[in-house]
């Protein structure tokens, strides 16, 4: 599969704010940089992918259970994770534009080098020593980089002696680890179980940006699996293959999607091993998903910062233990950029017409169906509106009877609806009706009596 052309997402970009999928934040104030609203068709396609990936990861598997945590947790909770020691980047000003960049990202973008193994001091020589410019202004003057925590704090009274400060969350595992005492003691839980979990996240990226990839609020999609520490391997091995059965499942083109082994040296201060699913963006491959061996880091330090015992017996052996833990994460936003980019098609049709398509798959599509009547009249309108009930009780479907018909396909192909039906006057004679597949745009008659089979097998296969 050839890479997407870079000016690619500039025309995605475009199509999503037409079409009501995503619009930047705050657009009337005059913009909030790195925010975006979800519109209309942006939040169903997120709640599609969002029910899918719990179907598919807790109701379809006897081993998981779920679990909503709260966004604000005790402040202690980010001193033990090691979040307030370790959740940094390194960050570096221009003097003279004031612009602030993430050093690592400067030096790699203008030296075409990588700097994750690099100290702030090595940095900070890189930069002058090599004379990088500024990206904004084209100076050669920076300060020294210096590290800069990525959670936002809050205020918020009776946090208790330690003062009023809390912290946005920057990633929902935590929760999960505070609560698997409780977890363990309420529900018929055995090792191996995981705690699966969606919810915000907040980090204060220095330098966010590419549309939706990076921005400082988003939606995780993530999974502690509580395993025995010999088991990790397989385990590791078998999570990972569910990842890309997930990524096929979704639509991406696999070939589109790759794996990044984390050298030891760059892993976080969780982790023995880390592997990211990276994809091909306009803008260069970069990480969509990540998998972590967490080892049992996260609940020994809970149960030494707060006294309680978080370990799991074996209801057989009667062994007590203190779990290792598995992690698959998944970026809802970083999903939807991914799909959007493999979706995306201009396509030349025969006489040169031009149409613009998203070939979405349709398990996660916004509007599964669109009815149309041929025109705008009755009887024709009142057997479309007909239709479309007996269709709309089970998929979000549109009704639409403005325009040329051809321009209302054109408008779902962009919205990546993968069926249209038209009401035309044979209906009215036979009760069939056109059933227009949006890839191949090729037609065929399905008696209305048929419908709901035969867009059940097309839409759930």
């Amino acid at each position: 599969m050839a890479p997407l052309p870079q000016d690619s997402l500039k025309h995605i970009v475009s199509l999503a704010k037409r079409r009501g999928f995503i619009y930047p934040g705050s657009e009337i104030y005059g913009g909030f940089a790195n925010t975006y609203s979800f519109g209309p068709y942006g939040a169903e396609l997120k709640k599609n992918i969002k029910d899918l990936w719990w179907k598919t990861f807790v109701h379809r598997r006897r081993d998981m259970v779920g679990l909503d945590g709260p966004i604000l947790l005790h402040p202690k909770v980010w001193q033990a994770s090691g979040h307030l020691d370790n959740f940094n980047d390194a960050m570096i000003d221009c003097k003279a534009c004031k612009a602030r960049f993430r050093c690592d990202h400067l030096i790699e973008a203008a030296l075409n080098q990588s700097a994750d193994a690099m100290s702030l001091q090595q940095m900070t020589e890189t930069v002058r020593n090599n004379k990088v410019k500024c990206p904004k202004c084209g100076a050669q003057d920076f300060t020294d980089a210096r590290h800069f925590n990525l959670m936002f704090s809050t205020h918020m009274s009776k946090t208790g002696q330690e003062g009023d400060t809390a912290y946005l969350r920057p990633e929902t595992a935590q929760a999960i680890f505070i609560d698997f005492k409780n977890i363990i003691d309420t529900m018929r839980v055995k090792i191996p179980f995981g705690v699966a979990q969606i919810g915000k996240a907040f980090r204060n990226e220095i330098t966010p940006g590419n549309f939706i990839f990076r921005v400082v609020e988003f939606d995780q999609m993530e999974i502690e699996y509580f395993i025995r520490a010999n088991t990790w391997e397989k385990t590791f091995e078998d999570w990972l293959a569910s990842m890309h059965a997930w990524c096929k499942l979704i639509g991406l083109k696999t070939d589109r999607v790759h794996e990044k082994e984390h050298p030891q040296e760059l892993l976080s201060h969780y982790s023995r091993r880390t592997v990211d699913l990276v994809y091909d963006f306009p803008f260069g491959t970069s990480e969509l998903y990540g998998l972590a061996y967490r080892t049992d880091f996260d609940l020994s330090r809970h149960a030494e910062f707060s006294g309680q015992l978080l370990t799991y017996t074996d209801p057989e052996t009667r062994e007590k233990f203190t779990p290792h833990v598995i992690e698959p994460t998944f970026g809802v936003e970083r999903t939807i950029l991914a799909l959007l980019c493999d979706a995306y098609e201009e396509e030349q049709l025969e006489g040169g017409e031009m149409r613009t398509v998203l070939h979405f798959s349709p398990l996660i599509a916004p509007v599964k169906v669109a009815v149309f009547p041929l025109m705008k009249k009755e009887p024709l309108a009142d057997k479309a509106r007909m239709v479309f009930d007996l269709l709309h009780e089970r998929w979000n479907c549109e009704y639409d009877e403005s325009g040329a018909i051809g321009k209302r396909y054109r408008r779902q192909d962009e919205l990546g609806t993968p069926y249209c039906i038209t009401i035309d006057f044979d209906t009215l004679e036979n009760d069939t009706v056109t059933l227009r597949d949006r890839d191949s745009m090729k037609q065929e008659r399905i008696l209305i009596s048929k419908l709901i089979e035969e867009l059940n097998a097309k839409i759930n296969n």
